[in-house]
């Protein structure tokens, strides 16, 4: 009678976590947040790594046309159907919109700092740096973009950045809000929203950069030379070159820094896989996945390596005791 009456338990619980699911709460354990394109939705991935699913879309009464999710997961920008920027906090009472201060601008792009503290918003030709995220958005400055500069490139790479609007790769905000990396006219630079614009290291394109977290150190993986580790970009710069360029590196799809700043890792697609650095043991170690990555996202200690699609989501679990790629089955609603 005993066995039987926790099996009843335990049918009740599972129909319980299932409703939850449909409805698109965010209670119970959340490994993070996913845009649905063409759902034109925010989704919440609901469980834990390895044991998780795509929740409904979470019910902000808008429709949308992006969203930017937050490092930490915490809050998101989203852009609405109205041609509205709005900010919401993503809790476990549910979301909650925060005042923009009558921001009506959209944004190409947001970027977000690796704590998600700061958020970088691209217009042409410039940049609105935001401090105090998420609780007390305020604007710290606005940067603005260099030009492409003289750099000699091939009529088909010119034609490409030309239409390429900016990616989280491509650019790179401490989380303190003040500087920004980018890859403009053959090198990396350092911009910051008091005016600064410096050369830190030769980089062609389709470089990719990233800052570590509460700090200015940085990485560059240039398609020539191979990833290059730069202590203090804001101040020193001193530079030392993790790793030449081989097939493991080819085509990255996104760098980043574990949350302690101790690791490095690339997403590679060539490779299929996350390459991880140990940068104080100066190691390297690869973890293959049966995916090839399209970008390396943060997610609080997890790295989201694809897109939200009809294919399962694909997550590297660098903060697990034993890293792992773990997938989330796609949606079948």
């Amino acid at each position: 009678m005993t066995t039987r009456l926790f099996r009843i338990f335990g049918l009740v619980l599972a129909a319980g976590g299932v409703l939850a699911a449909q409805q698109g709460s965010l209670s119970g354990p959340v490994a993070g947040f996913i845009y649905d394109s063409p759902g034109r939705a925010l989704r919440p991935i609901q469980g834990v790594p390895g044991a998780s699913l795509i929740g409904d879309a979470i019910n902000l009464n808008l429709d949308l046309t992006a969203a930017y999710v937050s490092p930490r997961q915490d809050s998101a920008f989203v852009v609405s159907a109205d041609g509205m920027l709005h900010l919401f906090r993503l809790t476990s009472a549910g979301p909650a919109e925060i005042s923009l201060g009558g921001i009506s601008f959209i944004p190409q792009r947001v970027v977000f700092s690796p704590a998600g503290t700061a958020a970088a918003l691209f217009t042409p030709g410039r940049v609105q740096v935001f401090q105090g995220l998420p609780g007390a958005p305020a604007l710290a400055g606005v940067i603005k973009l260099p030009a492409a500069g003289s750099a000699q490139v091939s009529p088909v790479t010119a034609s490409r950045s030309r239409q390429r609007t900016p990616t989280a790769a491509d650019f790179a905000l401490s989380d303190d809000g003040v500087y920004l990396l980018g890859v403009s006219g053959g090198s990396v630079r350092l911009l910051s929203v008091n005016g600064e614009n410096r050369s830190l290291a030769p980089a062609g394109a389709g470089a990719l950069v990233a800052f570590a977290p509460g700090g200015h150190d940085a990485a560059v993986l240039d398609p020539a030379a191979g990833l290059l580790l730069i202590r203090d970009a804001a101040g020193a710069a001193s530079q030392r070159t993790i790793a030449q360029l081989d097939d493991s590196l080819a085509s990255a799809a996104g760098i980043g820094f574990s949350q302690d700043g101790a690791k490095l890792y690339v997403a590679s697609s060539a490779a299929k896989g996350v390459v991880t650095f140990d940068l104080s043991a100066n190691s390297r170690s690869m973890m293959v996945c049966e995916c090839a990555p399209s970008t390396l996202a943060p997610m609080g200690s997890l790295f989201r390596l694809n897109e939200f699609g009809a294919a399962p989501l694909w997550l590297f679990d660098a903060g697990a005791p034993a890293p792992r790629i773990v997938f989330v089955p796609a949606p079948t609603n």
